[in-house]
């Protein structure tokens, strides 16, 4: 970890128009806010599946994640905080990012369909107890709407974290999954 400087030097910059400034303060504010409307909405979802996966990982599973475009991202950002380290130093824990390799995604895509790049995946990889980490900016993909149910299939719990209202992906939720929204 890098040391922060004893003293912050900010360097002086050209003058900045007030509409500009006014409009960066909004910005700060109304994303202070929207966190604070989100706390007594999101709070218990989280905590259930901080819980979730706590137990799964004390109980020698795994968890899988997914998602296209920001969402693969966002799953493999948190599969590497997991196998790496967060906030402290702990041994590595058991995730997969079934969005990193790209010869089983084409090779998926390419002889079934995309709809399955997910699904086959938890299929080969997935052990009852494991959690599936299910994200959709749409809460509409359906490869990851294909995920939650192999991860059924296989009696995988699902976190599942979709925008937009949740849209299709919570459909074939069940009580033992959380859903964060």
């Amino acid at each position: 970890m890098r040391a922060m400087p004893a003293t912050l030097t900010v360097p002086q910059s050209a003058p900045v128009s007030p509409e500009l400034l006014a409009r960066v303060r909004r910005q700060f504010q109304e994303s202070a806010q929207t966190k604070l409307d989100a706390m007594e909405a999101l709070a218990a979802p989280i905590a259930s599946a901080a819980e979730l996966m706590a137990k799964c990982l004390l109980a020698n599973g795994k968890i899988l994640s997914c998602g296209n475009g920001g969402s693969a991202a966002d799953a493999q950002h948190f599969s590497g905080e997991l196998l790496n380290r967060f906030e402290r130093e702990r041994p590595p824990l058991a995730a997969i990012a079934l969005t990193t390799d790209s010869s089983t995604l084409t090779a998926i895509g390419n002889d079934y369909d995309f709809d399955q790049v997910f699904s086959k995946q938890i299929t080969a990889l997935g052990q009852s107890g494991d959690v599936l980490l299910a994200i959709s900016t749409s809460g509409n993909s359906r490869n990851v709407l294909r995920a939650i149910e192999a991860a059924h299939e296989r009696e995988l719990r699902v976190v599942a974290l979709p925008g937009r209202g949740g849209g299709e992906i919570l459909k074939p939720l069940g009580p033992h999954d959380v859903h964060i929204c």
